[in-house]
């Protein structure tokens, strides 16, 4: 009976984590996702813009890799000059081999539409990198509705656990 209860928990925690990732691997025509990083710039007031990252391995959260990046170089709130100084400065120490930045992620995810890919785009391939970007695109409710991947929004069911994943990592 305990055994059964354990099967069906862990049969459903898969479907949730490994299960949603599938989901999202053939959405975006991706294979080998294993990590994902999602990244979203915050403004307190107009001012003070703090960068946020997030990282999922094999769908869960792995709080002890998020960072927070404090906006240094862009004055006022200018998402995208913002989201080029964290991933640059995130990429760079990357290539440094700096730990804490030296994994890289199999899928890039914005918490914006084609603005915030193009600056993920922009900065990847000027520090030479190749790693596919998608943006998590929101309805006027403020409310996933769908990812921009390859310059065309890919809608997703909304009732699928692969929607769950990605409003997951949003929040």
């Amino acid at each position: 009976m305990v055994l059964t209860k354990d099967k069906e928990r862990i049969k459903r925690e898969e479907g949730r984590t490994i299960g949603a990732v599938k989901e999202l691997q053939n959405l975006l025509g991706l294979t080998g996702l294993h990590r994902m990083e999602a990244y979203d710039i915050s403004n307190t007031n107009g001012f003070e813009s703090v960068g946020s990252m997030v990282v999922y391995e094999k769908g869960k959260p792995k709080r002890n890799d998020y960072r927070k990046f404090k906006i240094k170089g862009v004055k006022g709130a200018n998402d995208y000059a913002s989201m080029n100084e964290v991933l640059t400065r995130r990429f760079k120490r990357a290539i440094e081999g700096s730990s804490g930045f030296d994994i890289y992620p199999d899928l890039i995810m914005m918490d914006g539409g084609r603005g915030q890919v193009n600056i993920a785009l922009e900065v990847l391939g000027e520090l030479g990198l190749e790693i596919p970007v998608c943006g998590m695109v929101k309805d006027d409710n403020h409310r996933t509705r769908g990812l921009y991947y390859n310059n065309v929004e890919v809608p997703i069911d909304r009732h699928s656990e692969g929607f769950r994943l990605i409003t997951r990592i949003q929040d």
